[in-house]
């Protein structure tokens, strides 16, 4: 009996009345549920403190730019360094960082909606690996060894996105949302930025860098599928780059250095992503050749 053959009687063994299936669905979601409310009530418990963990690369442009000013240079590298906490921040006087709320609720909306995030976050290994236990009985046993990769690779790359949004994105963000203030004729404009706008714009930023850095599974993921080829993929690779500008025009706030935050390391990915396409063909190719010997 062949690999496919056994995979195909292994199919066929796992196959249930549509009732049964409902119910394992059922079952899955049930669990997925838990998983996310149990999470909620943790992320909820310590919000306070996870928005304080947020606002820091603010605080860090904050710090800098009461130090040097509007029109002082301030280093990239001192903002990246200052916001991961391996740089002593200046010392910013009696002025503190301050972030203001206009709306009564408006705090605990925000907090409902950081546990919300956070309880995603953290429950999903949980929702993935129910996803992949209902699924898996319908896939054969190679498209499962191929399947569970993503599963790791994809909030890793998550995570990637978000730390470049947090210790780099940001506290450019931040610096120049400050350097554009007004003052003058006894008249002050400067930024006081409201809690739950702040953690939108965190959240935005997270999530646009976060799904934009999944762009290797996907493609990966269609190569597999026969879809596209590395070839073509290369062929395409000017088409590719005036996509990616245009998307980290959309995604990122209207300032050159942000784009290029985006647009570079997306750039990257997708030549990634070539090579891992390329990757599956050669085994693809060298499958085809066994079969062929052994046939």
């Amino acid at each position: 009996m062949t690999h496919l053959d056994r995979d195909d009687a292994e199919i066929e063994a796992s196959r249930a009345p549509l009732m049964d299936h409902l119910i394992e669905l059922r079952k899955r979601l049930m669990v997925c549920v838990v998983a996310f409310v149990l999470a909620f009530i943790v992320c909820f418990a310590f919000a306070g403190h996870i928005y304080l963990f947020l606002v820091k690369p603010y605080a860090a442009a904050f710090a800098f730019f009461q130090s040097v000013g509007a029109h002082g240079g301030v280093s990239p590298l001192d903002l990246i360094l200052g916001t991961a906490g391996l740089k002593p921040l200046p010392t910013i006087g009696a002025d503190e960082v301050k972030l203001i709320y206009t709306a009564p609720l408006e705090i605990l909306f925000t907090k409902m909606k950081l546990a919300a995030l956070g309880g995603v976050f953290i429950a999903f290994p949980v929702i993935a690996y129910q996803l992949y236990r209902f699924i898996a009985p319908g896939l054969y046993r190679n498209e499962r060894g191929a399947f569970l990769p993503f599963l790791v690779a994809a909030p890793v790359l998550f995570v990637l996105g978000a730390a470049l949004v947090y210790y780099v994105m940001l506290p450019f963000v931040m610096w120049f949302s400050l350097s554009q203030g007004i003052s003058g004729d006894g008249i002050t404009a400067e930024l006081l930025p409201k809690v739950s706008d702040y953690l939108s714009l965190v959240t935005a930023l997270v999530l646009a860098f976060g799904f934009c850095f999944q762009l290797p599974v996907v493609m990966t993921l269609i190569g597999m599928a026969g879809l596209i080829s590395s070839e073509l993929m290369s062929k395409g690779r000017r088409y590719a780059i005036v996509a990616v500008v245009v998307v980290a025009a959309v995604v990122t706030p209207p300032d050159p250095v942000s784009q290029l935050m985006l647009a570079v390391p997306m750039v990257l990915l997708y030549e990634i992503s070539i090579w891992c396409v390329r990757i599956i063909e050669m085994r693809r190719k060298k499958a085809d050749q066994a079969a062929d010997s052994a046939a």
